[in-house]
């Protein structure tokens, strides 16, 4: 386990439907009962949502922050912004003599001019405060590592589905746009150029085939070695000129926008420029993406795709958001995704993808896969994803199928080996989804002589079977639907079933195609803006990989809509080079066509606005549009922020670029609201604002435009409730759309501090790369890990998040401050909502709380900590907006230190933690 000071980790454990109901004990109004304006559908969990569930027993240690390392912003404007590069140089020695003026010892790795001012550091986590203290200095930030995006199943469809879903199709093939002469540039783990659809020889060699006809320039800021935690590689990068992919996901992304070959991208003719972040394993980290970002403007790209992001980072103003932004603003337009956190609810969004000025980009999953199949004895053909690792399946022979049980019943699981009927021959064991994991499910099949495993969902849609574990799996493994399962149950019970394993593939329709993916992210941001802009299809993608996988391959994710919407954007740029970012982004969402509510199919709602946006891209209506609706800030939503203050009123601008008069009819549509106790199980329901506008029909002359004022109001009578949809702007031809999304009530009421089901916050304590949960009034060496973690779960992003010491009394309750100027242990500003929780250490230092003072190490005795969270968009100065939580006593005992004095008489009772404001 790293030493980090402070340090914040999280850990995730996917699970769907009835499993994650741990979270949702109570989750408001129960479902089907209405409320005032308010109708309940259900939570995430019960309508068979993916909700992420968290369990007591072991908290993994995953780091989010990199220990010592921060980027720190200085005085002045960026090149992007009009800034001059003597005076930005002139600003950073002004932090760097500011920073020694206060004793602070600093290494600086990387300095920033083009997108963002600033330089990234390397730094004592202790000094911090004093750095931030520092003259020149403007903010500091911690880098953060940033996940590789892995792909979420491994079913094999064929990309020429997705493009139908948004027509991209009909733009290159039947307006002739192939995105020819715009320069897209990706920023990812490289791209394979060797690959014959991106321009190579189809012979793998970094130093061939770069650049080409396909991928024309780039620069690999990393090496194959690097990991930025250090895991599983070098945190040391080591750059050269050659941004060769040897971890597959960039050569995926490269191939959805511009692959031309076996794979036909969005844009075939789009120049790409490859700038490796990632290394062959392992994270990256925001310092160097942030270098790349400055690269990419440098190199002078149309467009930027970045199908990656610090997740559930929905402040606005990190570093990598700013320059973003900055880049936008610049004339690129920056295409990011959103994420694929959506099993944490709302606030999962991930920077930069919710930053202000970019396309944030959701996932819909695609309306066909392409996969390997077997066929039932009635010729049912039935396709299947191979789990991994394990043995391939075979492609032919017959095989008789046995049900570990019926579906309503326990054993159908499979968890329990010792109760499931043995083998007697060449047979398959058929087992439901759940309770336990595919590994587990496919040893207990294995020991009972089953020779293969078919493992069937618990819920729609499409899953891939991580069989990673000790002992390895000996025999194929496959995961198959919930329909396909249900009719091999039905097949069993009506008098035995046998399969024939097929070679080759079949094309399937998906049961959740068109429908929201489950695991993409979603809005608000933090300061309550909507995001995603809009959605492309992302689940289920066929595309390029490096030559050495195989070429081609299957991944979803947000990752894979994002370079969709890129290369949309290219056919945008080759249709009319003189759209600005803002042109683009606007005809984009205005243009987009809303999708339904999947977890409630066929019942006439909407998905959630802040799951969607503006909806799935409709690319020939993006690129032939004569009307472009604005709204405040150049955008083409509109956010209307909390609803205590009362109805709110926003104005659009309504513009015909055409060479007649145009009249439009005002209407709206209104999407899924999401609300509920805690936002990482949301509770769906139709919560429906009042919307009035100052006219309901409008004429806009030829070459003008017309503005309308649209009044919101709700009285929902509850806090939180995350609602919108969409003004609809419809003349003779077609139908505009403008999205917008609330809050209703106070945001500052919401709780921030939950339980997570387990009771937390608490007090931690390590053992091994893990941390239990430390129990009454433990006691700490502070030798190596054995020092004090807190344990805590945030519901939404706070403002800040501080961390401050108190000596105990002799029942265990809080005292004094351990020093009236040092007792702060860390303070952190601008943190994300939780995934799973956060696990923050204390090194038995403390700061000095005006910043300009050194850290101080307190001495052995009994200390009780305080956590103290500020709401988002709180006031500090009032105490309303604060939550506080106390650990109760605990004790440090250093060995041979004595203890405190005055401490230590008698044996401290734990204090009472009550985790309220």
């Amino acid at each position: 386990m790293a030493e980090r000071r402070p340090s914040s980790h999280r850990a995730r454990t996917v699970g769907a439907g009835a499993a994650a109901a741990a979270l949702s004990m109570s989750l408001g109004l129960p479902a089907s009962t209405a409320t005032g304006d308010v109708t309940v559908i259900g939570s995430a969990s019960d309508l068979g949502g993916a909700v992420a569930t968290i369990s007591p027993d072991g908290l993994k240690l995953e780091r989010v922050r990199v220990h010592n390392r921060y980027l720190v912003q200085t005085e002045g404007k960026a090149i992007a912004h009009g800034g001059s590069r003597s005076a930005i140089k002139s600003a950073q020695q002004r932090a760097k003599a500011g920073a020694k003026g206060q004793g602070v010892t600093m290494k600086v790795d990387r300095e920033y001019s083009d997108v963002w001012n600033g330089m990234s550091v390397t730094v004592d986590d202790s000094e911090v405060e004093k750095l931030r203290a520092a003259d020149g200095v403007v903010a500091v930030y911690p880098v953060y590592e940033v996940e590789r995006p892995e792909p979420v199943d491994n079913a094999e469809p064929q990309n020429e589905f997705a493009q139908k879903m948004t027509g991209a199709d009909i733009a290159r093939n039947d307006m002739g746009l192939t995105g020819k002469g715009v320069k897209v540039g990706v920023i990812d783990s490289g791209i394979d150029y060797n690959n014959p659809s991106l321009g190579g020889s189809g012979t793998n060699n970094e130093k061939a085939d770069f650049p080409n006809k396909r991928v024309v320039g780039g620069y690999d800021f990393v090496g194959d070695d690097y990991d930025a935690s250090g895991r599983d590689g070098s945190p040391t990068p080591t750059p050269d000129e050659f941004p060769d992919d040897t971890g597959g996901h960039g050569t995926h992304v490269a191939g959805i926008i511009g692959g031309d070959g076996d794979v036909q991208g969005v844009a075939p003719e789009a120049d790409l420029y490859a700038y490796r972040i990632f290394g062959t394993n392992g994270s990256a980290s925001t310092d160097v993406i942030l270098a790349a970002m400055d690269r990419a403007a440098q190199d002078g790209m149309d467009v930027v795709n970045m199908s990656l992001g610090s997740g559930l980072m929905t402040w606005k103003d990190y570093p990598t958001a700013q320059a973003a932004d900055a880049m936008h603003r610049e004339g690129i337009s920056m295409i990011v995704a959103m994420g694929n956190d959506g099993a944490y609810g709302t606030f999962t969004g991930g920077s930069p993808g919710t930053a202000d000025e970019v396309i944030s980009v959701g996932s819909v999953d695609n309306t066909h896969y392409r996969s390997p199949f077997f066929t039932t004895e009635a010729g049912a053909e039935i396709a299947y994803a191979p789990g991994s690792p394990a043995p391939q399946p075979p492609t032919s022979g017959t095989m008789e199928l046995v049900a570990a049980g019926a579906d309503d019943d326990k054993n159908a699981l499979a968890c329990n080996g010792t109760d499931l009927p043995k083998a007697t021959g060449e047979q398959a064991l058929l087992i439901k989804r759940g309770e336990c994991s595919f590994h587990e499910k496919a040893v207990n099949a294995e020991k009972a002589g089953y020779k293969a495993v078919i493992i069937y969902n618990n819920t729609a849609g499409t899953i891939n079977a991580s069989l990673d574990g000790d002992p390895k799996i000996g025999i194929p493994t496959v995961t198959i639907t919930q329909a396909d399962g249900l009719a091999l149950q039905k097949d069993i019970a009506d008098g035995g079933a046998t399969f024939t394993w097929q070679d080759g593939t079949v094309a399937t329709e998906n049961e959740t195609g068109g429908y929201m993916s489950d695991f993409s992210s979603y809005g608000l941001t933090a300061d309550l803006d909507l995001k995603p802009t809009v959605s492309a299809p992302g689940g289920a993608i066929w595309s390029t990989i490096p030559v050495e996988q195989g070429g081609e391959g299957a991944m979803s994710g947000t990752s894979m809509a994002t370079p969709h919407v890129a290369g949309v954007v290219a056919q945008m740029l080759q249709d009319n080079p003189d759209l600005t970012t803002d042109e683009i982004r606007i005809r984009l969402q205005n243009t987009a066509d809303q999708l339904d509510f999947g977890l409630k199919p066929n019942a006439g709602l909407n998905a959630p606005v802040h799951h969607q946006g503006g909806g799935i891209v409709n690319v020939p209506e993006a690129v032939k549009t004569s009307t472009l609706i604005t709204t405040d800030r150049g955008h083409s939503h509109l956010a209307l922020g909390e609803g205590e203050q009362g109805p709110v009123t926003k104005t659009i601008t309504i513009r015909n670029t055409s060479d007649k008069p145009v009249t439009y009819d005002l209407g709206v549509r209104y999407s899924v609201a999401t609300g509920g106790e805690e936002t990482h199980d949301p509770t769906f329901m139709e919560a429906k604002a009042d919307v009035t506008f100052s006219k309901d029909t409008v004429t806009v002359p030829a070459g003008g435009s017309e503005t309308v004022d649209v009044t919101f109001s709700e009285d929902f009578g509850q806090n939180g409730i995350i609602h919108g949809g969409w003004i609809t702007v419809t003349d003779p031809m077609e139908e505009h759309t403008v999205p917008f999304a609330g809050m209703s009530g106070d945001y500052q009421a919401l709780p921030l501090l939950v339980d997570g089901g387990m009771g937390l916050p608490v007090l931690g304590k390590a053992k091994g790369d893990s941390v239990d949960i430390a129990g009454k009034h433990p006691t700490y060496t502070m030798q190596g890990d054995d020092r004090p973690y807190i344990i805590y779960r945030l519901n939404l992003p706070a403002e800040t998040a501080k961390l401050e010491i108190f000596t105990a009394n002799a029942d265990g309750s809080k005292g004094a401050p351990v020093h009236p100027k040092f007792n702060t242990a860390w303070e952190d500003q601008h943190v994300t909502k939780s995934a799973d929780y956060f696990i923050a250490d204390w090194t038995g230092e403390v700061q000095g709380n005006n910043g300009n003072n050194k850290s101080r190490t307190v001495p052995s005795g009994d200390y009780v900590m305080e956590l103290k969270v500020l709401k988002p968009m709180g006031d500090p100065k009032n105490p309303a907006h604060w939550e506080t939580w106390e650990s109760g006593s605990f004790t440090i005992d250093r060995p041979g230190e004595k203890q405190n004095p005055g401490k230590g008489k008698k044996p401290a009772k734990p204090g009472k933690g009550n985790g309220k404001g």
